[in-house]
């Protein structure tokens, strides 16, 4: 049943050709849904992260950002309602949208990831296209839960490393707060901003430019992501649907990295 899953989405078939090797395709989809709604994927990916940090393998300097993902027509035809209060903080609630919005190359939507320091992701969130990166920090670190096997879920990384889509005052304030260090270049027009406001302004952001150097984990983990055609491009209806495909395939690289290093 999983393999016609991966099979589904390293394709990007249409689930009606999914070979009958699989079984009917009905029963395939049916599975995948089932277990989308259940969120069972999310649950073996936390087995995962965990068995991962018990032995040492998971890098807590994390890494942020996300990827476009067009949607083809047959992932849009469904009723989206802009005006509904949107859920995408809840990864078990389909939002009204679907996670579906017009953004400058047409209708897409966007993957939020949070991976550690060797680009293995951690949490992953979906949004609509055109919705911005900034927003999406917080609801992407209030899902960040590593159990231990003693003591409470770990929930604090070492460092976070973002590009200047992230540089909001709020972000840096969460971070500072919680003592976890902000690798997070400032943009020109914030610069200009202080500068102007003079002693008012406070001071220069820090900006660590070797940590930085190393958030390329991320862009690396989005080229092996799109190389699942159904996840490069969207062809779900629903956006849950589409969430538990991305965090199956998260799932192949934490068990191929724990395969490894055992």
């Amino acid at each position: 049943m999983i393999e016609g899953i991966v099979y589904r989405y390293r394709t990007g078939i249409a689930w009606r050709d999914l070979p009958e090797a699989f079984g009917p395709w009905q029963t395939v989809w049916t599975w995948h849904r089932r277990m989308a709604a259940e969120g069972t994927w999310d649950a073996v990916l936390a087995k995962l992260t965990s068995a991962a940090d018990a032995a040492g393998v998971l890098d807590w300097s994390l890494s942020v950002d996300s990827m476009i993902a067009r949607a083809h027509q047959h992932g849009t035809n469904t009723t989206r309602s802009a005006e509904l209060e949107r859920s995408y903080g809840d990864s078990t609630q389909e939002p009204s949208d679907h996670a579906v919005g017009r953004s400058r190359g047409g209708l897409s939507t966007k993957i939020h990831q949070l991976v550690d320091g060797n680009g293995l992701p951690l949490v992953t969130l979906v949004s609509a296209g055109q919705a911005g990166d900034s927003p999406m920090f917080m609801p992407l670190m209030a899902h960040l839960h590593v159990a231990r096997a003693v003591g409470r879920p770990r929930t604090r990384p070492d460092a976070v490393r973002g590009d200047k889509a992230y540089s909001s005052r709020a972000i840096r304030g969460y971070l500072r707060s919680r003592g976890i260090k902000a690798v997070i270049p400032e943009p020109s027009d914030q610069q200009k901003h202080r500068k102007r406001r003079g002693s008012r302004g406070g001071r220069p952001v820090a900006l660590d430019k070797t940590d930085y150097r190393q958030r390329n984990v991320i862009e690396r983990r989005y080229a092996r992501v799109k190389q699942w055609r159904g996840l490069a491009t969207r062809y779900d209806n629903l956006a849950v649907v589409f969430r538990a495909a991305v965090v199956l395939n998260t799932v192949i690289a934490w068990t191929r990295q724990l395969s490894d290093t055992s």
